[in-house]
């Protein structure tokens, strides 16, 4: 059973090492494993003990809108970062893939922005993600786009939005 909760700044190592794992893995793959650093940013040190790597993580995972999915180990495994309208971020971790975890957090945060008075949403998906928002209704609002991930310069992407019903 998975359950979505509200981040707290006491998940930040935690999700710091989800994301470094799973956007390693699925975005950055079309890069030389060697030339990654630069895109990872802060989630290069995820594994760090330093207290300035682990300052570093939680600043940059702050967003307005933030939850968590957690298993019944009281593991996280999925996390979404967002803004009212604006899907920041969205990452689940590789081995809970495919049972809902990602389609639980983005319908959370759709519910959130209703509330808000929001009637769509923006993303900035990554290549491989692009298939997965498709199925939640998501479209491509333009043609693919190349941008910054950090300090890497070219990081292909997909701007994709959604119109929100009632």
């Amino acid at each position: 059973m998975i359950t979505i909760r509200v981040y707290t700044p006491e998940d930040a190592i935690c999700t710091g090492q989800l994301i470094a794992d799973v956007y390693e893995k699925f975005n950055l793959n079309y890069l030389p494993k060697l030339e990654r650093g630069p895109y990872l940013g802060p989630f290069l040190y995820a594994y760090s003990e330093q207290e300035q790597h682990k300052a570093a993580i939680a600043s940059i995972l702050k967003a307005q809108m933030m939850w968590v999915a957690v298993n019944l180990n009281n593991e996280i495994v999925g996390i979404l970062r967002g803004s009212p309208q604006r899907l920041h971020s969205l990452f689940v971790r590789e081995d809970h893939h495919g049972i809902g975890i990602g389609r639980m957090l983005t319908e959370t945060f759709e519910e959130a922005c209703r509330e808000l008075g929001c009637t769509k949403i923006t993303l900035a998906a990554s290549l491989y993600a692009v298939p997965f928002y498709q199925r939640l209704g998501y479209k491509k609002s333009t043609g693919q786009r190349k941008g910054y991930s950090f300090d890497g310069a070219g990081f292909p992407f997909q701007p994709m939005k959604k119109i929100l019903s009632n």
